[in-house]
């Protein structure tokens, strides 16, 4: 039955933002058509709701507390990758919030914080406008050749959705900036990756230069690196392998990590020990 629960939410998920779509870009659906999505869409809730309950029964009997049942359901029934999409989803728009009003997400007081987006934010913002003219060039196109108000508004939905996420990417970066502290070192990149290192564990931290990244986030062998706009410019050397968890779950033991900060200096400054005064006899 779990498995019928899932590949049925797999399935309906998919179809009922299409009907949304639909009907709020006004689609006239036949009645029939109309009556039997929700029919189909009311069975699977029904299905999805009476798995969870028996999922969180079966862990209560096993003894976790209500927290720890809600959770263990959540685990079973939904995938991981529906979990981190919703995960990103979710981070973009609390980011959003904390952009307007010029708050950081998980900076403690008294800790450093090193930005990274600064490399990628002009860029980004370019593309944004670009984005924004091209909603305007085509409800105009749209409007000009006569195309229905359905196929201008689904156009719309779809561009709308679009500027949203990409603004909602850059808060992110802006606001969950790198963060060292006493204990621990946060290497981050938006709502899409993040790793606590125990300070204990930097054997040392170096400045670089390399502008060939190929990707957001690699992994070779023990290697992981975190580019900005195909940047790293800190390298940090580990006494043992830390695991990593990926943007979609995967993980990778690494000891060697590459990161960009937009100012390697400050990250240098807060890593490297200070002396100790010396005190007077």
């Amino acid at each position: 039955m779990l498995r019928v629960a899932r590949a049925a939410l797999y399935a309906i998920v998919p179809a009922e933002v299409v009907f949304v779509v639909l009907l709020v870009s006004g689609v006239p659906l036949p009645h029939s058509v109309a009556l039997a999505t929700e029919a189909i869409i009311t069975a699977v809730l029904l299905l999805e709701g009476a798995v969870a309950f028996w999922l969180y029964r079966s862990a209560r009997r096993r003894g976790a507390g209500r927290r720890a049942a809600l959770g263990s359901v959540l685990d079973e029934l939904v995938p991981a990758k529906v979990r981190r999409l919703i995960g990103f989803d979710t981070k973009g728009l609390v980011s959003l919030v904390l952009w307007l009003g010029r708050r950081r997400h998980g900076v403690p007081p008294g800790a450093t914080a090193a930005s990274y987006s600064g490399a990628q934010t002009a860029t980004m913002m370019m593309f944004l406008f670009a984005m924004v003219v091209e909603l305007i060039g085509v409800e105009i196109l749209l409007r000009a050749f006569g195309a229905p108000a359905v196929v201008r508004n689904v156009f719309l939905a779809i561009d709308a959705y679009s500027i949203l996420a990409v603004l909602a990417v850059v808060a992110a970066c802006v606001t969950r900036p790198h963060v060292i502290t006493a204990d621990e070192v946060r290497i981050r990149y938006g709502a899409f990756f993040d790793l606590r290192i125990p300070r204990r564990q930097i054997a040392s931290v170096r400045r670089v230069r390399n502008y060939d990244e190929e990707r957001l986030i690699t992994v070779e062998d023990d290697r992981l690196g975190i580019s900005v706009s195909s940047q790293t410019n800190i390298v940090l050397e580990l006494t043992e392998p830390i695991t990593a968890i990926r943007p979609f779950g995967r993980t990778a033991e690494v000891r060697t990590i590459r990161i960009f900060a937009d100012s390697p200096a400050t990250v240098l400054d807060a890593l490297t020990p200070r002396p100790k005064p010396a005190v007077g006899v």
